[in-house]
């Protein structure tokens, strides 16, 4: 990790979300998320959080680091239809050796979508893919 990289840091991520990112389209080969509404589906929000916070830590990791995220504790408290545009706000509050906390702020034109934190781990990512390989089955 560089020194740049410290508590304070932001980003924010705009997206129009397409019909594709709602509930319907996160597991197309279960029939009850096909009955689903046509709404921003929880786990695509979260991989958007993700995005947001590693845009934030762009610049700020050195070559041969990336981070993953390893804990999120988020509340999906409106539906965002497709077609909307949602802003993520990401702001890096706390770095705890190589394990980072960020808070965050989604909304889209109507209301807030989304307050929570998010935590990602800095790893080597030849050393994480190394031991990958031992839990890989043949």
């Amino acid at each position: 990790m560089k020194t740049s990289l410290r508590p304070g840091l932001t980003a924010q991520l705009k997206y129009v979300v397409p019909v594709e990112r709602t509930v319907p389209g996160l597991l197309p080969e279960s029939d009850h998320f096909r009955a689903m509404p046509a709404v921003l589906a929880t786990g695509y929000l979260v991989g958007l959080v993700e995005w947001t916070c590693m845009l934030v830590l762009d610049g700020h990791l050195d070559i041969g680091e990336q981070t993953l995220g390893v804990h999120v504790d988020l509340s999906h408290d409106a539906p965002t239809p497709p077609g909307s545009t949602l802003i993520i706000d990401a702001e890096l509050g706390a770095i705890d050796h190589r394990r980072l906390t960020f808070t965050i702020h989604a909304y889209d034109e109507n209301a807030t979508v989304c307050r929570g934190t998010h935590r990602r781990a800095v790893i080597c990512t030849d050393r994480f893919n190394a031991r990958l390989q031992t839990r890989s089955t043949p």
